[in-house]
């Protein structure tokens, strides 16, 4: 049996022609037309052609190199990361620009222009325009001549280089070292920027080196999942208040000592909330299983600059005196999504949170109750509130002690919300057989399916209705849509 492939492009037996000849593909790369470069460039890349590499960063005719595209499927060699690198010192190196010197950007994110490569080879073109200055992050602006605007920048501007981190101890990245080595060396004239940075567990001495390293300003999603203890925070927080671009942050698990004094916990906590003021862009916090926050969530959100798009606060203990700050905070009327899963509202009063969906009702798209612990009583104070949340497409309250009376009273409620369209409910108190939280599915099934008429009762046979309950021996859940998806330890009586 034959198999049969696509024969090489011209650009790419072209390609492999000049290559032949390393010397002369270096010599011929300042006539060499703009459209060979990124064909060229691949074939070098992946035929180990260091020297080739070096020369064509030092040549390359676009704005941005995007170079992490090429290094998405598989690991590059060592030898062949360092040449573009070497390439790029090189340019620093000149005190003139070589005549052809557009790079601007070299791109090391492997999920940024991944079409980029694909593009060129021959199957599509118009594609200058989005590798032009105008695409490169942080955007630089235009330099002025003797009054006159012009796109050529100055020896002296630095080249950036960026890269999405994420920080974990016990790997060493051999790559990120020859990088940083790179940024020392060339400490002005290279920049080391980074919009996505994750930090896993690492020591604080670490993390802070590679830190001093970066352009903080960069910095737009900041994901810290670390077990850290309170004074780890404090350690950390200055370098938090330089990242004034942050758009997007996460940050879990931290805990405090017992032997630390109470002087020294709020002067941790104060070193880490006065930083929002500084972070003017933040519109998504994502706040999980943070000890210090109870009696202090004013704290964090009154230093906020701008109106949040998204909250979520999960697993963290709240009084009624943040909640009802919360309602009232002026930076969450406009919030999309609002998450509070695990934290216990059962003793806390419901009109706080009836307030805060009042005011974000205009805007809420995502709501998230799970495993709060609301009673129907509670439930049942705040469904008017819910049932103006206009723009609400998905809710989810799994693991509240809900009667099917109340569920029924949420649905009359709910079907009027044209935009919602999935609901993940509990099963109802009605569908356990005893107190230890066993599961009887035959009721669960006729309880679904009177949820089932009544949507399409009521016109909205599309929303979907579909319940998640915790296993009380392993805690996966059970799912109910229309059929059970059980987990493993189920055993039916």
């Amino acid at each position: 049996m034959s198999v049969w492939t696509s024969p090489p492009s011209l650009l790419e037996l072209a390609g492999q022609s000049l290559l032949r000849d390393e010397a002369l593909a270096i010599a011929a790369l300042e006539e060499l037309p703009k459209e060979l470069f990124p064909p060229l460039f691949t074939t070098a890349f992946f035929g180990r052609r260091s020297e080739t590499l070096k020369a064509m960063v030092q040549a390359w005719p676009f704005a941005c190199l995007p170079l992490g595209a090429l290094m998405r499927e598989q690991r590059p060699h060592q030898e062949t990361f360092q040449a573009a690198l070497d390439g790029l010192d090189g340019l620093l190196a000149q005190k003139v620009r070589p005549r052809r010197w557009k790079l601007q950007v070299l791109d090391l994110r492997k999920n940024a222009h991944q079409d980029f490569w694909a593009v060129w080879s021959g199957t599509r073109v118009s594609v200058c325009s989005w590798l032009e200055p105008e695409a490169a992050q942080p955007v630089r602006k235009k330099r002025k001549v003797g009054g006159l605007s012009t796109g050529a920048e100055q020896p002296s501007a630095p080249l950036e280089v960026l890269i999405d981190l994420s920080l974990r101890e016990g790997t060493h990245d051999e790559l990120l070292t020859y990088l940083i080595e790179k940024v020392k060396q060339r400490k002005g004239l290279l920049h080391l920027c980074c919009k996505k940075l994750k930090i896993f567990a690492m020591p604080m001495q670490n993390i802070k080196m590679i830190l001093n390293m970066v352009q903080l300003d960069s910095i737009q999603d900041l994901e810290v999942n670390c077990t850290w203890k309170l004074s780890t925070l404090g350690k950390f927080s200055p370098h938090l208040g330089q990242m004034r671009n942050l758009r997007r942050l996460l940050l879990s698990h931290i805990h405090m000592s017992s032997s630390t004094s109470l002087e020294k916990e709020e002067q941790c906590v104060a070193q880490f909330t006065s930083q929002f003021h500084s972070l003017q862009h933040l519109q998504e916090l994502y706040l999980d299983s943070i000890s210090f926050l109870q009696g202090r969530l004013d704290q964090v959100l009154r230093c906020l600059k701008s109106p949040l798009e998204t909250l979520s606060i999960t697993n963290c203990l709240l009084s009624e005196a943040d909640l009802t700050y919360l309602s009232q905070c002026p930076n969450i009327s406009q919030l999309k999504d609002l998450g509070l899963s695990g934290v216990n509202l059962t003793n806390i009063s419901p009109e706080p949170l009836q307030v805060l969906l009042e005011r974000a009702s205009a805007t809420l798209q995502d709501l998230d109750l799970d495993e709060c612990g609301i009673m129907d009583s509670q439930f049942i104070a705040i469904l008017p509130a819910l049932g103006r949340c206009s723009q609400l497409t998905t809710f989810s309250f799994c693991g509240n002690p809900i009667s099917m009376a109340v569920l029924e009273s949420l649905l009359h409620h709910t079907v009027g919300l044209s935009k919602l369209s999935h609901v993940l409910y509990p099963a109802p108190l009605e569908s356990y057989e005893d107190v230890r939280g066993t599961l009887h599915l035959g009721r669960l099934a006729h309880l679904h399916a009177k949820l089932k008429q009544m949507l399409h009762e009521s016109g909205r046979p599309g929303m979907v209705w579909f319940s998640a309950n915790p296993c009380p021996h392993c805690g996966d859940r059970t799912f109910y849509d229309p059929e059970p998806i059980l987990c493993p330890c189920f055993m039916p009586a």
